[in-house]
């Protein structure tokens, strides 16, 4: 790589490149004790095995690993190593792994032992089959009672689990290929990962309708083992030839066309006061859409309401009040008040967007739902607080929660939710393969609303609020870690290709508006100290805001790209002319062979390029 790490990353620190282990036409990426990557003959069979033990707030431990060692032979690979973990109050989980590799089969073995008793949420084996080709494709369940089910993946996205009880997953891997996954040591069931953005279908230890956290008895061994089986009755002798690394990738005009969404930036009354004070960068954005954020359990009051109307002042575009609705009272009593407080303020936007604030926490599978008026009412109540303003609906938090519990359509103006991409994984990879689900999710949301206006946002590498436990987590070190509040990566060129893509992964949901930051603070465009931008100045992510907010309103026309998950594209045409815009996911150089664009061109690491096209 020839580009700076730290200007591409917000961080000097360098993820450890994986170890790729090999036998025969399987091969799999070693990284961090996982495997991910898993191919035959160069086709993704599973995007991971992992074993994962888990916090009582669902965040991961970083297990220290010793003993490691790695036996690489032509047809054959074995791997062994000892993990770890570390909880509260000096509880100490070691864990025992084996994994090894033949022709057409992976065994990947653990045992895990605590002297002390553990408490953890799920300690044990995740693995992950792959999306694309994959989502509405037949598989067969074998489940626990030994019960064989002929079965498919889900196409649009499953809010609860689509298989329980499981044993085995079998499913074709191309033409005359199959893959048998096979779950010993305890039950397993899935999950559609695509609900938080995660390109995978997650199938993991321990129903979710079993109590957690949960305990490990001190010295009582817990065994699993995972086995992958290939069988392969001469179909990777058909297949056409994989791609020549380092080959040019092809991007080629597609057929379906529509209109740029607006832009949107979110307000948290924390960031009002640097708002105010960089209106002249906002107004260089110009974003269509002010979201302000508001939260009175958060101790969010008149005078943030004050701040957002002079903000709503500067500012040419129009505005959103997200509203995280007590619900301690009745809501028509809730909506009044902040209504009374709103005209104090001077306050009035032209939507508003309301949630019961409790809605915020996830209720997972099996899990007894909380105390929470009914979704009708309080759009009722905003509606008589807030005559003659629309009302949206949704959730504030992710699209799994809307998936869980759907807005009645008919009682909202328009329906709008957030994604995050570190939920469960906060690797460079996993957070750029989350743009491969986000057409599943707006598919998803166009199936359940129909031609309901449609929102999406804030959605930001950096997560600002955890739906899925106690508190996002503090990242003071810089590390790509889950669930936190900062990352350094949205300081980098890293965030601008991630927010392009994003972009033009969701162009086909038409929709309303689209908000991908703040303007200060850490989801913010302004820089911060020790960033690659000196402080005050413009991280790369306000270059790709700026743009795409200039672009609201243009017809857009798709591009079809040979290696999606490197290189994405489309075409704008406005009263400026037609562009071709390109962006490059990847930390290395990508050469894009646009000849029946008219163009061509060399990529950096994260490049995001605009190049002008004759009509």
């Amino acid at each position: 790589m020839t580009a700076d790490v730290f200007q591409l990353y917000g961080t000097r620190a360098q993820e450890k490149p994986p170890v790729r282990l090999t036998a025969g036409k399987l091969t799999a990426d070693l990284a961090d004790g996982n495997l991910r990557s898993i191919r035959y003959d160069g086709t993704e069979v599973l995007r991971a095995i992992s074993y994962l033990v888990r916090d009582r707030d669902w965040g991961t431990h970083s297990p220290e690993i010793t003993d490691r060692r790695i036996e690489q032979g032509d047809d054959r690979f074995e791997v062994a190593y000892r993990a770890r973990c570390e909880g509260p109050d000096k509880t100490i989980l070691v864990i025992d792994v084996r994994i090894a590799g033949y022709r057409g089969r992976l065994d990947f073995e653990a045992e895990a032992v605590s002297e002390t008793g553990f408490e953890t949420n799920r300690c044990g084996f995740c693995i992950l089959h792959p999306i694309v080709g994959v989502a509405g494709s037949s598989a067969t369940v074998e489940h626990v009672d030994g019960r064989i089910v002929a079965t498919r993946f889900p196409d649009l996205i499953e809010p609860w689990q689509p298989f329980k009880d499981m044993r085995a997953i079998t499913h074709e891997v191309m033409s005359g290929v199959t893959a048998e996954c096979r779950m010993e040591g305890d039950t397993f069931e899935m999950e559609d990962q695509r609900n938080w953005s995660d390109a995978s279908y997650k199938t993991y230890v321990r129903p979710l309708a079993l109590p957690w956290p949960y305990q490990i008895p001190a010295g009582q061994a817990v065994r699993q083992r995972t086995l992958l089986i290939i069988r392969d009755n001469g179909g990777s002798e058909k297949r056409s030839p994989a791609a020549t690394p380092g080959a040019a990738i092809r991007l080629e005009l597609g057929e379906r066309t529509g209109t740029m969404p607006g832009i949107g930036v979110i307000v948290a009354p924390e960031e009002a006061d640097a708002t105010l004070a960089a209106t002249s960068l906002l107004a260089e954005i110009a974003p269509r859409q002010l979201l302000f954020h508001f939260d009175p359990d958060a101790g969010h009051g008149i005078e943030a309401l004050k701040k957002f109307a002079a903000i709503a002042a500067a500012d040419r575009g129009r505005s959103t009040l997200e509203i995280a609705l007590p619900c301690r009272s009745s809501p028509a009593d809730e909506a009044a008040g902040i209504a009374r407080q709103m005209q104090i303020a001077g306050l009035r936007p032209d939507a508003i967007l309301i949630s019961p604030s409790v809605d915020r926490q996830s209720t997972p599978p099996g899990s007894q739902w909380p105390d929470c008026p009914p979704l009708e009412a309080i759009y009722a109540a905003a509606r008589a607080a807030f005559p003659d303003i629309r009302i949206g609906g949704g959730m504030l938090s992710y699209f799994t929660e809307l998936n869980r519990k759907r807005a009645p359509s008919g009682e909202i103006d328009f329906v709008s939710h957030c994604t995050n991409p570190i939920v469960h994984a906060a690797d460079d990879l996993s957070v750029m393969q989350t743009l491969e689900a986000l057409p599943f999710i707006t598919r998803s949301v166009r199936a359940i609303y129909g031609g309901k206006p449609y929102r999406i946002g804030p959605s930001t590498i950096p997560m600002r609020q955890n739906p899925y436990g106690s508190r996002t987590m503090d990242n003071p070190s810089g590390g790509r870690i889950p669930m936190a509040n900062r990352d350094p990566r949205h300081n980098g060129r890293f965030a601008a290709a991630f927010a392009l893509g994003y972009a033009i992964r969701v162009l086909d949901a038409g929709l309303e508006c689209l908000t991908l930051s703040a303007l200060t603070g850490p989801f913010g465009l302004i820089a911060g100290p020790g960033e690659p931008t000196e402080q005050g100045g413009r991280r790369p992510l306000f270059n790709t805001v700026r743009t795409l907010s200039g672009l609201a309103g243009a017809s857009w026309q798709e591009c079809i790209s040979s290696s999606p998950s490197e290189v994405l594209s489309f075409v704008t045409r406005d009263a400026a002319g037609a562009k071709l815009h390109i962006v490059n996911l990847t930390g290395e150089e990508r050469r894009v062979d646009g000849v029946a664009l008219g163009r061509e061109a060399l990529l950096a690491p994260f490049a995001t390029v605009v190049l002008p096209l004759a009509d």
